[in-house]
């Protein structure tokens, strides 16, 4: 069990969608081109619907920005065959031991959220480590310094919590109670549960 669990607070309420913060990922990490530790969704759903003579609107739609959970309960480590997956003990981050990856892609296959990815030029995984380096010197995550909303914040999920509630149930990540994922989420007024039938991600090609 960590001593403290480190992980992220999203007001999606407040995200525009400007992917500032994907791409700041990208640069600090100088990830290959199909590489994307941290990504935006664009959702939406809803339709049309009649009443009596009139049209009435209930689509929806929000961005959803994401990286790796750092899950409570990783599906990712317990199928990696090395090893190279593990769940730091200082601070809940799930992180990769590339010296030990042999590129099998068992943990890509097993995520939910899709954090562990391949990385063609090494033959290895690779995925969001919370910028543990930059943590370590007093400094936030490249994603949440780069954030022009300030809607991301890293840090104690249990100082987050007592902040900001509980709340991780929100299209398109699956039900929580799956991998208890380390992220809340002030929600967007749009914003839908894991299991809402009509949603939709509008950018798949994008992530």
């Amino acid at each position: 069990m960590a001593n403290k669990q480190l992980g992220f607070h999203i007001n999606l309420q407040n995200c525009s969608g400007c992917k500032a913060c994907q791409i700041a990922c990208r640069d600090r990490n100088n990830s290959n081109v199909g590489v994307l530790w941290r990504r935006v969704y664009e959702i939406g759903g809803g339709e049309w619907q009649t009443d009596g003579d009139a049209l009435v609107d209930n689509t929806f739609s929000y961005f959803m920005s994401s990286s790796c959970q750092h899950c409570t309960n990783p599906a990712c480590v317990p199928v990696c065959p090395t090893g190279a997956l593990y769940k730091r003990a200082e601070d809940g981050v799930v992180v990769i031991d590339v010296s030990k990856c042999v590129g099998c892609r068992y943990c890509e296959w097993a995520c939910p959220y899709g954090a562990p990815q391949f990385n063609a030029a090494t033959g290895t995984m690779s995925k969001c480590d919370g910028c543990q380096d930059l943590v370590e010197a007093g400094k936030p995550p490249a994603c949440v310094s780069s954030c022009q909303m300030r809607v991301l914040q890293y840090g104690d999920m249990a100082e987050l919590r007592a902040k900001y509630g509980n709340n991780s149930d929100v299209f398109p990540f699956p039900d929580p109670s799956i991998t208890h994922p380390n992220i809340i989420f002030t929600l967007h007024r749009d914003a839908v549960p894991s299991d809402n039938e009509s949603a939709k991600i509008l950018n798949a090609e994008e992530v």
